[in-house]
């Protein structure tokens, strides 16, 4: 049945590369920053609504939440991965069956993470730095983000699938929907509702499960390529398998940021006191917007990768792979630009005093000082990730934040202090650009070497 044609995105293996990466590429980075301004304006909401102490709370809870979030994540990125290089593969069925396994373990990780953190839910939060005043509104949070877990799972897998099904303004749609519906919903929970903290995190539910709703009804077409049918939700251990490897890399990257926030939180208290610990804040929020500029870019490689490399039409993969690294450097060099030549009128925008504007330019200036090779490593790592070669990726992913970084923070500071802190990030920056791009330039030769010749030209 595997070669049986309905309709396919077969612009991915023809249209020029470019145009593509753009159609792709540009709805995914409109909504992954969104989402990032939208974080913002969620702390606003909770900060005027309910006070200083639930932002705290907020803080505490969101890199545990953020866990949460990376476990649906795995899923719809390493099964999106795998539908585009089956369908490049011409193995339609297969790609379905995809679709019903990626649906099958959303919900089976998400109960099984909802039944084994929500009894151990204030140990978790006490390791995940709660205190005794900002753990009440740290638990009410992530009280009802792990009820919902199931839906938030859920929606970040199928939105991932979307992309690879040939709907990427879809999944945009998608993300906004649930953005606006979250924009409404968190004042009317929080301030018509008197509801709380745990207003924001209804709203934060609620807004999702309409879009998995939107979601659920696209694939249920039977006009669609990959649509919800019988027999495709039992789990295959291949589709598991390849699904998970390929999956992991993304997940080990939010799991190691957590990691290294909090190492990175301890170095910072005990060279710089709490104002370091703020001025690394404002400079990390600043960064992360570019960053998911970045993994917008990513998000619209990967299925073109995914596609023409299961296609073998190798010149369309190196061509997307070309495009995406200039593509990332640019982004991360605006985040350059800006530490170097205005951070003040950036940080100001946070409403620092004055010892926390001085301490956030300085560390500002620092971190940010080899920023525009990060989009090059992040896209070579996820390059990786889309043709499949999960270990590599997974290295990659693993290389700045854990292998070399954790050990920069814990040498550099005995020598220079608090700017030790600062300068382990860029350090770790351009070791980790070297290894990718001597991962990269060894796969090329690698598959050059074993491809004599080509079935289309890019």
């Amino acid at each position: 049945m595997d070669n049986v044609k309905p309709h396919v995105p077969t612009e991915l293996g023809t249209e020029k590369v470019f145009t593509l990466l753009v159609r792709y590429a540009v709805p995914a980075i409109i909504a992954m920053a969104a989402a990032s301004t939208y974080n913002i304006i969620d702390s606003i909401f909770v900060g005027q609504g309910v006070g200083d102490m639930a932002i705290s709370g907020m803080a505490v809870a969101s890199p545990f939440m953020n866990l949460s979030t990376a476990l649906g994540a795995m899923v719809g990125v390493g099964a999106s991965t795998v539908i585009s290089v089956r369908l490049g593969q011409g193995k339609y069925e297969t790609a379905q069956q995809v679709l019903g396994n990626t649906i099958s373990l959303n919900v089976i990780i998400g109960i099984l993470f909802t039944a084994i953190c929500l009894p151990l839910l204030d140990p978790i939060l006490m390791l995940f730095g709660a205190s005794e005043a900002t753990l009440p509104y740290a638990r009410d949070y992530m009280r009802v983000i792990l009820i919902g877990n199931m839906i938030t799972h859920s929606y970040f897998g199928l939105n991932a699938v979307l992309r690879s099904a040939g709907h990427p303004r879809t999944a945009m749609y998608c993300t906004f929907l649930t953005i606006i519906l979250n924009t409404i919903l968190d004042p009317l929970f929080i301030f018509t509702f008197k509801w709380g903290i745990e207003g924001a995190a209804w709203a934060t539910i609620l807004s999702q499960a309409v879009s998995l709703g939107v979601q659920l009804k696209l694939f249920s077409r039977k006009s669609e390529l990959l649509h919800l049918r019988r027999g495709i939700y039992k789990l295959r251990a291949d589709i598991v398998r390849q699904t998970l490897a390929i999956g992991l890399s993304p997940f080990l990257v939010n799991s190691c940021s957590c990691l290294v926030v909090l190492i990175c939180n301890n170095r910072l208290l005990q060279f710089g006191g709490d104002m370091a610990i703020g001025a690394y804040g404002i400079v990390n929020r600043v960064l992360f917007f570019f960053i998911t500029i970045v993994i917008g870019l990513i998000q619209g490689m990967q299925p073109i990768v995914g596609y023409n490399w299961g296609a073998h039409l190798n010149n369309r993969v190196w061509a997307v792979l070309r495009y995406g690294m200039i593509g990332g450097s640019i982004i991360t060099t605006c985040a350059f630009l800006v530490a170097e030549l205005i951070p003040g009128v950036v940080v100001q925008a946070f409403g620092a005093g004055p010892e926390l504007t001085s301490l956030s330019e300085h560390g500002f200036r620092i971190i940010a000082a080899l920023f525009p090779i990060v989009g090059i490593q992040m896209v070579i790592g996820n390059f990786f990730q889309s043709i499949g070669h999960a270990g590599k990726s997974i290295f990659l992913s693993l290389t700045r934040q854990l292998l070399f970084l954790i050990p920069l923070l814990a040498l550099l500071p005995e020598w220079w202090g608090l700017d030790g802190v600062f300068w382990a990030m860029p350090a770790s920056d351009i070791i980790s650009f070297f290894v990718a791009c001597g991962m990269l330039v060894w796969q090329m030769k690698h598959i050059k070497a074993h491809t004599p010749t080509e079935k289309a030209k890019g």
